[in-house]
């Protein structure tokens, strides 16, 4: 059996794809460029999708050799089996035949003798005599015809023995044959098959690397924003850009759905959940997947940066990490939390835990109230995944979606979760605002950045939204414009010129793309209510309408939008005045 057209259709594919997205060279890499390692990784992204599409009927076909030779395997067995009983019975068939051939030779070759011999001359005087020789004559011919149909029959028989032995022969070469050419397929598609995962699992490394690289990046541009990543920085102020006046129109800002680094708990969530009546149990087992609790020794020591060993029931009293007067419930999922995230950070009290953000906010002494209470009430008690304490990450504001660990560019770790963390199904921004666990942080939805006139906002003109989509149609068509296409108001990065809005549109018309002036409209068409992020996102204006995918234009917008105006995370929203 060959493969079908349609699979080397697919494998045509699949070999065109490994040449057409190969990877960058790491020169070009160390280029530093974010839209260059966007659209690299977007191009693995669709190299490795597009691998396992090609892959999938392989393996599907793969599947179906793989029954096929079982089945003819079952076959051949099965064959051999009536062939062995086929040949025995032929053998003992064989002997009889031969025992009776003989004997009936024996007596044939008796019987004609005695016809060749002359009769005696007495048997001709007496009509009894002749009456008997008569009746003898009959009666052995009578017994030779018997014998020759006895004769015939074991002859049939040994006949059509021998024609269903060779029938079976036949059977069981033919079926070898079968199983030869599906081993030989089986063999191919094998190959094939391990030859594209192979290739698929390069990708992935790829991306992984390449992933973590932008991540690195988008950092650095996130730093700049002071965001806190947990409530022990204190109260979160994130402003209402809505409330802002910019003093122009139209006027467009990007809406953010919470803050880094949304992995873990969700600290705002849990201040939601615990209002809604859960317990604390489980409001972390809704963070955190394959959790279970234990209780550890009370007595139990860890170093403190800057206050050196102490007791950890100790060390949790000083943790200021949710405001006292939460729910208690939530309380106690803050406190199991930050006793887990402090044993698996120092190793069980081997290593020295900071006292910041970086690690979890320690102020020293007795913060008292309903947060001892949540500490005493909790005492020793961790949260373990297949026996270990696990790293009990946790955020201020998730904006109704957790995220794996890997997700953000960590180590993956699989205690961590994809999440919509709110109250039933969400089929638009509107639900998701009303349904949130953390809806009630004022950063759950935010525009983030700001510059000192236009009322200190994140608000857009609309040719400043032209330009980052037209940067953005420059990049992807020629993504060594790159360097040149940083933020206008700040020194370039790669210590080349930046181009401005002008010098943009004229090399978007070289190449006979199109150019923007304005921006009337823009929306996002599609986001994914199950993950929490934004797969496509719109814009009309004087140069038409253009769609790019919802991560690519976060990127260039946190690369080209003035001042430190950002978007934070993968959902997002635009609005407009």
């Amino acid at each position: 059996m060959k493969p079908s057209f349609f699979f080397c259709s697919l494998l045509m594919i699949f070999f065109a794809a490994l040449i057409f997205f190969k990877p960058q060279s790491s020169m070009i890499l160390a280029e530093d460029e974010i839209d260059l390692i966007s659209k690299q990784i977007e191009e693995l992204q669709k190299a490795r999708q597009m691998s396992i599409e090609a892959t999938k009927p392989l393996e599907a076909e793969l599947g179906k050799l793989e029954q096929k030779l079982m089945a003819t395997q079952k076959a051949i067995g099965q064959a051999s089996e009536h062939l062995a009983l086929l040949v025995e019975s032929i053998k003992k068939r064989e002997e009889e035949f031969d025992f009776n051939y003989q004997l009936l030779a024996k007596n044939v070759e008796n019987y004609y003798k005695k016809l060749r011999q002359p009769a005696p001359l007495y048997f001709l005087l007496s009509a009894q005599t002749a009456n008997w020789l008569v009746k003898d004559l009959s009666y052995h011919g009578a017994l030779a015809d018997e014998e020759k149909k006895v004769i015939a029959k074991i002859t049939s028989d040994l006949l059509a023995l021998e024609k269903d032995k060779k029938k079976v022969e036949a059977d069981k070469l033919r079926l070898s044959q079968l199983q030869s050419q599906l081993d030989k397929e089986a063999a191919f598609f094998r190959q094939e098959i391990k030859g594209a995962k192979a290739y698929q699992q390069a990708l992935s490394s790829k991306i992984a690397q390449l992933t973590a690289r932008q991540q690195q990046l988008l950092a650095q541009k996130l730093a700049s924003l002071n965001l806190p990543s947990s409530l022990g920085a204190g109260p979160l102020y994130c402003t209402d850009d809505r409330q802002l006046e910019p003093g122009f129109r139209p006027a467009f800002a990007f809406f953010t759905y919470g803050i880094p680094h949304r992995v873990g708990m969700n600290q705002y969530g849990a201040y939601g959940r615990a209002k809604a009546g859960q317990n604390y149990r489980q409001i972390l087992e809704a963070y955190f997947t394959g959790i279970s609790f234990e209780k550890k020794e009370s007595n139990l020591k860890i170093k403190v940066q800057g206050f050196g060993e102490m007791p950890l029931e100790t060390y949790l009293l000083g943790v200021y990490e949710m405001p006292a007067d939460w729910p208690l419930e939530a309380l106690k999922a803050q406190a199991v939390a930050a006793r887990s995230y402090a044993l698996a950070y120092t190793e069980n009290g081997q290593k020295e835990i900071c006292t910041t953000q970086a690690c979890q906010v320690y102020k020293g002494g007795n913060k008292g109230g309903a947060w001892e209470q949540a500490v005493r009430q909790t005492e020793g008690e961790v949260m373990t995944y297949a026996g270990q304490v696990i790293t009990a990450w946790y955020a201020s504001t998730a904006g109704g979606y957790t995220f794996n660990s890997a997700d953000v560019g960590w180590q993956e770790r699989p205690w961590t979760k994809r999440l919509r963390d709110t109250q039933g199904e969400v089929t638009h921004f509107g639900e998701l605002k009303d349904r949130a666990y953390d809806r009630d942080s004022p950063c759950f939805y935010a525009a983030q950045g700001w510059r000192s006139e236009y009322g200190k906002s994140a608000w857009l003109k609309s040719e400043e939204l032209a330009d980052i989509v037209n940067v953005l149609t420059l990049a992807k068509n020629d993504n060594a414009t790159q360097p040149h296409l940083s933020q206008p108001d700040k020194a370039n990065p790669e210590g080349v010129e930046t181009w401005d809005a002008q010098r943009v549109k004229e090399e978007l018309r070289k190449r006979g793309l199109p150019v923007f002036n304005q921006i009337n409209e823009a929306s996002v068409n599609e986001w994914d209510k199950n993950l929490g992020k934004v797969n496509r996102i719109s814009f009309s204006g004087d140069g038409g309408s253009v769609t790019f995918e919802g991560a690519e234009f976060k990127n260039f917008f946190n690369l080209r939008a003035p001042a430190n105006i950002q978007i934070v995370g993968p959902l997002y929203n635009v609005e407009k005045k």
